[in-house]
């Protein structure tokens, strides 16, 4: 079953949800080029991308697919912004790491680190808040929770998991992999109320690496 497709109203809820995913491609793409650590998610993803030859949008498409089939034993309910999440997410990606030139001068990485992380607080409460479904990974997290498993335990497990498996295949992890950890909870909550576009929205708890 899914969710209704385009609650009002419809435009402002559209216009929320594509520049939000927007906005969050760019986010990785950022930390990815800061090469001071990639959110936890973008880790594996450049992890496979690094063994495989395909782009590290490629495969966050791909993954956010399968994490879609493991919504249907979970029995989440996937909407327009879930199916949007894992294409707009990695496109965008992909289109930010070809545009944003390579440097080697630390200031514009730690620059680049902190836009990201901030970019990427900012896309959480424009596509949570546009009410359109949550994002592949999220719907995982969640749906292990309803089975009876504690949202602080499914996050850490799943993000730790596959952190060491993203760094295992080659993905960048650093410093910024944790400043993203410890900082996009509080930063999101910030932006989740002021891009929230009806009171009655469900809360989606908020992660490391959302999506």
């Amino acid at each position: 079953m899914i969710t209704p497709v385009l609650p009002r109203p419809r435009l402002r809820r559209l216009v929320r949800l594509y520049v939000g995913l927007t906005l969050y491609g760019l986010s990785v793409a950022l930390l990815i080029e800061s090469d001071l650590g990639a959110m936890p998610w973008a880790v594996l993803d450049q992890g496979l991308a690094l063994r495989s030859g395909l782009s590290v949008g490629t495969w966050s498409v791909i993954v956010g697919a399968l994490l879609m089939l493991l919504w249907i034993p979970l029995r989440q309910k996937p909407g327009l912004g879930t199916l949007s999440n894992v294409i707009v997410v990695g496109v965008t990606a992909d289109l930010f790491l070809w545009l944003l030139p390579e440097t080697g001068v630390p200031w514009i990485r730690v620059g680049e680190l902190l836009v990201g992380i901030l970019a990427c607080a900012m896309a959480t409460g424009c596509y949570i808040g546009a009410g359109l479904g949550p994002g592949p990974r999220d719907g995982l997290m969640t749906g292990l929770a309803a089975l009876g498993v504690s949202v602080r335990l499914a996050r850490t497990g799943i993000e730790a998991l596959v952190v060491v498996t993203g760094f295992l295949l080659g993905g960048t992890v650093g410093v910024g992999t944790l400043l993203f950890a410890v900082t996009i909870g509080p930063l999101a909550q910030i932006f989740l109320p002021l891009f929230r576009m009806s009171e009655n929205l469900p809360e989606t708890p908020i992660r490391s690496g959302h999506r």
